[in-house]
């Protein structure tokens, strides 16, 4: 478990990573899907050090 997810999120973690083995994916493909779920998580409740306020997506051209 990474040092900063707490027990809920290692059990999200390996919720999802089941269901997703259970859906027929690796079993690489299902951790990193995992992962990914739970790190948004964590970015959206600001639990991060970049939460999800502070990353940017789309363009920034000026017109």
């Amino acid at each position: 478990m990474p040092k900063n997810w707490s027990e809920k999120d290692e059990r999200q973690y390996e919720h999802i990573k089941q269901s997703e083995l259970e859906r027929g994916e690796s079993e690489e493909r299902a951790e990193e899907i995992a992962a990914r779920t739970v790190n948004k998580q964590r970015r959206e409740e600001g639990r991060t050090a970049e939460s999800a306020d502070t990353t940017h997506t789309g363009s920034t051209k000026d017109g």
